[in-house]
């Protein structure tokens, strides 16, 4: 019972945090800086991270597949598995869970920070609402590069893929023959579904890292607790979001 009353209200006061950021929207003109200082940290850092994860994910598919497909005369068929995989499902779920890992952390060890030695209080005090100045920009922000990383993510796993298939000797599957047949699976519509799965994710673990951060309450010992919460609690949003969303789109 407690840990449902817990998980209420931490979704409670997500929706009510998110409630008043979207009040100081006209602001945003006037953040820009703020806004393009958080797509640096959320974007260009967390991309090696993604091409390398997403990279590494696609060549082991390709293995995997190539595998089974070739007892079976079907090994032509790994860049239709490996492309449909990538773009609807790995590729937008493992970019979130870096982000999650990376920025989510790092967003709520730094509010949780400023809560515990009272600045977010003193930004109270002077008449600076929290959401406006520490909440709407990281928000904003993620919706500005989540599509980019999502696309990366796909793409490194693409290649990936096909180096496997290509040099793997127990699969030599050439190039032209990889993406072609993938060109003939992969849509234009399951492309714009893994973009709104990592739009949809992304959101959610700001969302959830800054809502974490800013109720953080006790010493310093607490803001390692609040940054373990906030990145268990995101990965578990969006593996359980994962369902929904594809039920939704498909």
């Amino acid at each position: 019972m407690k840990i449902n009353r817990e998980m209420v209200e931490s979704i409670g006061n997500g929706v009510i945090l998110l409630g008043r950021s979207a009040t100081h929207l006209p602001t945003l003109p006037r953040q820009y800086k703020r806004v393009l200082e958080q797509c640096l940290q959320i974007g260009y850092k967390t991309a090696p991270l993604v091409f390398i994860l997403c990279f590494c994910i696609g060549g082991v598919l390709a293995l995997q597949v190539g595998d089974g497909f070739r007892n079976y005369g079907f090994k032509q068929y790994i860049g239709s598995i490996v492309g449909l995989a990538m773009v609807r499902e790995l590729g937008p779920v493992m970019a979130a869970i870096i982000v999650a890992g990376r920025v989510g952390s790092a967003i709520t060890a730094e509010l949780a920070s400023m809560r515990v030695y009272q600045e977010v209080d003193a930004l109270r005090t002077m008449n600076i609402a929290p959401e406006r100045v520490l909440v709407l920009p990281r928000l904003v922000a993620i919706l500005l590069t989540m599509p980019f990383l999502t696309i990366m993510s796909v793409l490194a796993g693409w290649l990936g893929g096909a180096l496997v298939a290509q040099y793997e000797p127990s699969i030599q599957l050439d190039y032209s023959t990889f993406f072609q047949v993938m060109k003939n699976f992969v849509k234009v519509e399951a492309l714009t579904d893994g973009l709104i799965k990592g739009q949809v994710f992304g959101f959610c673990v700001v969302l959830i890292c800054c809502n974490v951060g800013l109720l953080t309450k006790g010493g310093p010992r607490e803001i390692g607790h609040a940054v373990t919460r906030a990145v268990v609690a995101s990965i578990i949003c969006i593996l359980f979001l994962d369902y929904f969303v594809t039920k939704a789109i498909l």
